[in-house]
């Protein structure tokens, strides 16, 4: 199947490749795709949001809130009940 799509892409772009308006068109879509893609993600984030992430789970830690596990079946056990 992705075989297929990838033959169709580049039959498309072939049609296109001698315009430079139309390719860059093509290229510009696609870029667009793919940011679309990216915002649409809910687990991906920016630098500053994974920092101000770390550095409340550090004080969350230093505030004792934290849950210890000592051995695997805990981790598991932990995991289940969420």
């Amino acid at each position: 199947m992705t075989t297929d799509l990838n033959v169709e892409m580049y039959r498309a772009l072939a049609r296109i490749a001698d315009d430079e308006s139309l390719m860059k068109q093509a290229v510009d879509f696609v870029k667009s795709l793919v940011k679309t893609k990216k915002k649409s993600d809910p687990t991906l984030m920016t630098k500053e949001e994974y920092f101000v992430k770390i550095d409340r789970s550090l004080e969350q830690a230093k505030r004792g809130e934290v849950k210890v596990v000592k051995n695997i079946k805990e981790l598991e056990d932990y995991f289940n009940s969420l």
